[in-house]
């Protein structure tokens, strides 16, 4: 079976061979890094952002659209599904990689996800994962809109101990089409999240699927960054396959939703507002899908929790009524 890094890389390769059919831009750093700029300097599209939400994957996951979702006449829908949710959520497609360069107002920060995390493994969470890997290529993805430093390169290479050559970054903006959709694609990435907050054992999830809305990007950052979350939060949707016993599978599924957080209720923009745009000030639990199922594959029953807020949607999408 190909590693995680392998899988992401092919993906990658494709990603650049299809690039002027998918509207992105593709270049170099001076020191050889490749650089896959999503939409930046570019227009990129839905489905550059789908094919990066699986690249962010590691290739263990699919990610499709559908005409059905929970936004009434709303046509724009993902669909994710993993095998192996657990490696393909947690250890690649979570965002967990903390980077920086530089000082004060001209510091670059960004958070890093995708196969190249494997091989750093900078994050305690890989403490409990079975994951280890070695790669001679490697690829992470960045939800920025600015280039990297080159820097900064150089040290994403080092600590994956690989050559700044073998490196490449994928950038995407928030505001971009493609950036919003492989945001919204971390639907089922949330749900498993929480599983691990909340202390249920990573080893008993079997599979899982999710979806959400896609929603319309925005011009600013943090109207769309508000309303990626609000997708998943009031309109994301998660089936997760367990083997557990039933009563710590329905305290799993009442805990879940994103309805159990304490800051629940408003558009995530606000939110982030009232906190002084703090992430760390908002309540964890909030980052989860809206509606979730559980199904225990001990006993075959199911446990169901929370409910899809349409009126939020609207809002936060900002719906001409």
């Amino acid at each position: 079976m190909s590693s995680i890094n392998q899988r992401g890389i092919e993906l990658s390769d494709a990603l650049i061979a299809d690039a002027s059919a998918l509207r992105v831009r593709v270049e170099q750093l001076a020191n050889g890094t490749r650089i896959v700029d999503a939409g930046i300097d570019c227009v990129g599209g839905v489905e550059a952002g789908r094919r990066i939400a699986e690249i962010c994957m590691g290739g263990l996951g699919s990610v499709s659209f559908s005409a059905a979702g929970p936004v009434e006449d709303w046509a724009a829908n993902l669909c994710v599904h993993s095998t192996d949710p657990v490696s393909a959520c947690l250890g690649s497609q979570y965002a967990g990689w903390s980077l920086s360069h530089g000082e004060g107002k001209q510091a670059f920060h960004a958070l890093g996800s995708g196969p190249a995390r494997i091989l750093a493994k900078k994050e305690k969470l890989f403490d409990e994962l079975n994951l280890d890997e070695s790669a001679d290529r490697t690829v992470l993805v960045l939800e920025v809109d600015a280039l990297p430093p080159v820097e900064l390169a150089d040290k994403i290479a080092a600590t994956c101990g690989v050559a700044a050559e073998a490196l490449t970054l994928i950038l995407t903006p928030t505001r971009s089409l493609a950036g919003t959709t492989q945001v919204v694609a971390r639907v089922l990435e949330v749900a498993l999240h929480k599983v691990h907050e909340l202390h249920f054992p990573l080893s008993r999830v079997v599979d899982g699927v999710g979806s959400a809305p896609l929603p319309p990007p925005a011009p600013d950052f943090v109207t769309a960054m508000g309303r990626t979350n609000d997708a998943i939060l009031f309109g994301g949707q998660v089936h997760l396959y367990v083997d557990a016993q039933d009563d710590d599978v329905r305290a799993l599924a009442d805990a879940l939703p994103s309805s159990a957080s304490r800051d629940y209720g408003r558009p995530f923009a606000e939110v982030f507002k009232a906190y002084e745009y703090d992430f760390f000030k908002i309540d964890p639990m909030l980052f989860s899908p809206a509606r979730v199922s559980v199904t225990n594959m001990a006993s075959g029953n199911s446990f169901r929790a929370g409910s899809i807020d349409h009126a939020l949607l609207a809002t936060a999408f900002g719906i001409a009524q």
